[in-house]
């Protein structure tokens, strides 16, 4: 006789490149305005910020060719983001020490229903119905950390129908992942199973139905997703 009062639902996983084990997603940290020219398109000044983060859901995370364009939104953009997944946590974690809880990387995209998110903005309420909705963030399988290095240099580029939309480096990252992982140590217990979305360069914009996404990072699988 089962435990649960109900059927609980299968962990979130993501695919690990070169392996046919697979990755268990704890929880979803995102960066907010972690490029400079970004956070200035958004219209902000990035030199007079601290680091904030928001949170999607484990299962907004998503190996697949294609985005369904979601409901109640009519202006839904692009981000592309480089994921940092987790092996391990703890609390004051310091930066030095940053990488050694790192498993491995992804290429992702942070999809936003930005009508829905501005409004939200106004009102000073949370994000969540601009960023946490299904299949919210597309992802590449993992890469582990050892089969690639650090990533803190080398470009991320986003193309939409070919046309790049996106074009930056990781060296432009306000906060490096070591700084990331540090900072919000100090105020989540962080755990293995947890995943970072690192931010996105200057040049976010809007999707229509048909629409082709490429996301490449350097040195990691490349991201193509189609708007459905």
């Amino acid at each position: 006789m089962s435990e649960f009062v109900i059927e609980p639902p299968q962990p979130a996983t993501l695919p690990v490149k070169g392996t046919d084990k697979r990755f268990p997603v704890r929880r979803v940290y995102c960066i907010g305005r972690n490029y400079a020219a970004h956070a200035v398109e958004m219209g902000h000044d990035p030199d007079k910020e601290a680091p904030f983060f928001f949170q999607k859901n484990s299962d907004n995370l998503v190996v697949s060719n294609e985005f369904p364009y979601p409901a109640q939104s009519e202006d839904v953009h692009f981000e592309a983001e480089l994921a940092v997944a987790l092996k391990s946590g703890g609390t004051d974690i310091k930066i030095a020490d940053a990488l050694n809880h790192v498993y491995g990387y992804a290429a992702a995209l942070d999809m936003t229903r930005r009508d829905l998110q501005g409004v939200a903005k106004k009102m000073g309420r949370p994000w969540e119905i601009g960023k946490a909705f299904e299949k919210s963030a597309p992802i590449t399988p993992l890469v582990p950390a050892a089969a690639c290095g650090p990533k803190d240099t080398g470009s991320i580029r986003l193309t939409q129908n070919g046309e790049v939309k996106q074009d930056g480096d990781l060296n432009q990252m306000i906060w490096k992942v070591p700084e990331m992982i540090s900072y919000l140590s100090e105020y989540f217990e962080l755990a293995a199973g947890d995943v970072i979305l690192t931010g996105t360069p200057a040049g976010v914009g809007p999707v229509a139905r048909g629409d082709v996404l490429e996301v490449s990072i350097a040195d990691l699988p490349g991201l193509s997703v189609k708007v459905i």
